[in-house]
Parts: structure tokens; C-alpha cells; sequence
């Protein structure tokens, strides 16, 4: 079964997204032909291994808090923190506490 995504000048409520609920999964939630944002759910202790991305991305903690580690740094992002990485640049996430991001992704085909 296909995701449905929101439509380009469709409303998307980051409210509920960031209630700190960690009880829905990670979803999609809108994506174009250059653009992809996602609602990522991680609970404490819980990792995103090491990867990276063609395009560049945003990184926005709406609740609880996480560390992103890139190769010789570690950055904490916790609610209302943002970040932004180059395409290509290595990174895994570890969740301290239950968290909600928002993940942009810039897209390259």
C-alpha cells in the first residue's frame, strides 16, 4: 500500500508531532520531486545507524532530546533545535529521551 503524502499548499499540523507522543511511527509526511519531509519517532536509547544522503537535510528536534554524531564531533539537538548538514556528510542519531523529529530532506536525482 502506497504512503499518502500532503499536496503542495496542503496544511500540515506539526502540533500533534510534537506532543512528544511517541506512540505513532515514523512517516513520511509530504514529497515532491526535489523535496521529502519525514516525522521521525525514536525512543530512548534507540540509534540510526551511521549513513548519509545525497542532498542536503534539516535536522528538527520538536520533542525530547537526541545527539547526532558525525565523524569527530557529536552535536545534542533537543525540542525547538535545529540543524542543517551538507549532502554526503556521514551522521547517525542516538535518542537520549523518547523524540520527534522533523527531517528535510533535499532531494537529487
Amino acid at each position: 500500500m502506497a504512503l499518502t503524502h500532503a499536496n503542495h499548499g496542503q496544511l500540515i499540523d506539526l502540533k500533534p508531532l510534537a506532543d512528544g507522543s511517541t506512540d505513532s511511527p515514523s512517516t513520511s509526511l509530504i514529497k515532491t520531486d526535489q523535496l521529502q519531509l519525514l516525522h521521525v519517532v525514536l525512543h530512548a536509547g534507540q540509534r540510526l545507524p551511521e549513513h548519509k544522503v545525497a542532498g542536503e537535510l534539516s535536522l528538527q528536534c520538536l520533542a525530547g532530546r537526541v545527539r547526532l554524531i558525525m565523524p569527530g564531533t557529536e552535536l545534542p539537538l533537543a525540542a525547538g533545535q535545529l540543524t542543517v548538514l551538507r549532502g554526503g556528510e556521514p551522521h547517525a542519531v542516538l535518542a537520549e529521551q523518547d523524540s520527534c523529529l522533523l527531517l528535510t530532506l533535499i532531494l537529487r536525482h
